[in-house]
C-alpha cells in the first residue's frame, strides 16, 4: 500500500511541477501546451485511482504465437463491460491472462488491479485479491464434491457459511448437486449455474464471465441474468457496493437481462470499437465483424 501511495503522490507532484513550469516558462497567451500536459497527468492519476482493472499495452504469446497485441482496457470501480469478438480473436486468452494462468503470461505490458501491479502475480494470489472467473467450458473434477469446492472458495476470501452455501445453491436450483462431483454429468445450463455458484461463494470484486449465456435454455437464461445482477450488486442493499465485471458474449442474449455500462470488440487480439453496448450489438447483428475488420484496416 505504501508503494501505491508513493506512486500517487509522485504523479501528483509531477503534475504540479509540469503546471508550474508551464506557468513560468510560457506567457499567458501560450500556456496551452503546458496546461494540456498537466491535465494529461491529472487525468491519468484520476483514471488510475478510479479503475478496478487497468490493462496497459498488454501483449501475450503462447507457444511463440502472439495472441494479444497491445491491449488497453480500463474498467472502473462498479462498471460492467461487455466484450464481443469472433471466435479465435483472443477474448478467453485475455481472461486467462487477467486471471494469471501460467501459460498466459505477459510478454510486455502491465495489468493493474485496484491500483496494484499484478502482472507477475500467481493465479491464487489474484483470486485472493478479489478476481473471480466463470469459465465457458469448466472442467470435470472427479472425487471432489461441489460443496467442498464452495467451502474452499469461501475460506479464501472470508468465513465459511454452510447456510450461505445452501441458500446460494437453492437460488440457482442446484441444491441437489452439492453432494455431487464437480461438473460431472452436468448439462450445459447446469455447468453455467455451477460456475455462478462458485463465483457467489468467492464474493470477488472483479468478475470475469466467459459466455454465461451459451448453452443456457430460455427457461434458465433469466435466472442466470438475475443472479449475475445480484453478484454485481445491481440488485442490492443501499450499503452494498457495486462490483466490476467483464462479460464475454457471442449472441448478446445476456444483454436482455444484464445492462453493461460499456462494450468493446476484440479483433485479432486487439481491443477496438469501444462504445454503447446496444449500439455495438446492433452494428454486429446488422453488418457482422467484417465491418470491424474493414474499419481497423482503414485505421492502420
Amino acid at each position: 500500500m505504501n508503494g501505491l501511495w508513493d506512486s500517487i503522490l509522485g504523479m501528483a507532484a509531477l503534475g504540479g511541477l509540469v503546471f508550474a513550469f508551464g506557468a513560468w516558462r510560457f506567457p499567458s497567451s501560450h500556456r496551452g501546451g503546458a496546461g494540456l500536459a498537466a491535465c494529461g497527468v491529472a487525468c491519468s492519476l484520476i483514471e488510475f485511482l478510479w479503475s478496478m482493472l487497468d490493462i496497459r499495452d498488454l501483449t501475450v504469446r503462447i507457444e511463440n504465437r502472439r495472441i494479444l497485441a497491445n491491449v488497453n482496457l480500463s474498467i472502473g470501480d462498479g462498471e460492467t463491460w461487455a466484450l464481443f469478438g469472433p471466435n479465435g480473436s483472443g477474448k478467453t486468452t485475455l481472461f486467462k491472462s487477467i486471471m494469471g494462468f501460467p501459460a498466459y503470461q505477459a510478454e510486455s505490458g502491465r495489468i493493474f488491479f485496484k491500483g496494484r501491479d499484478i502482472t507477475g502475480a500467481p493465479m491464487d494470489e489474484r483470486s485472493m485479491l478479489g478476481i473471480g472467473m466463470a469459465f465457458q467450458n469448466p472442467p470435470v473434477v472427479r472425487g471432489v464434491r461441489l460443496r467442498d469446492v464452495l467451502r474452499l472458495t469461501m475460506a479464501k476470501r472470508g468465513k465459511v457459511s454452510e447456510e450461505r452455501i445452501d441458500a446460494y445453491a437453492a437460488r440457482l436450483k442446484l441444491a441437489g448437486f452439492l453432494p455431487r462431483e464437480v461438473n460431472l454429468g452436468f448439462s450445459g445450463g447446469e455447468l453455467k449455474r455451477s460456475e455462478l455458484l462458485q463465483v457467489l461463494a468467492q464474493n470477488p470484486d472483479l468478475v470475469l464471465l466467459d459466455e454465461p449465456d451459451s448453452g443456457v435454455d430460455l427457461e434458465n437464461i433469466r435466472l442466470v441474468g438475475d443472479v449475475i445482477n445480484e453478484i454485481l450488486g445491481k440488485v442490492r442493499a443501499r450499503d452494498e457496493k457495486l462490483r466490476s465485471a467483464l462479460i464475454i458474449t457471442h449472441s448478446g442474449h445476456i444483454l436482455d437481462y444484464v445492462s453493461p455500462d460499456r462494450a468493446c470488440i476484440m479483433i485479432g487480439g486487439t481491443i477496438s470499437c469501444i462504445g454503447n453496448p446496444g449500439d455495438i450489438l446492433r452494428e454486429i447483428q446488422e453488418k457482422g465483424y467484417e465491418e470491424c475488420v474493414r474499419c481497423l484496416s482503414l485505421v492502420k
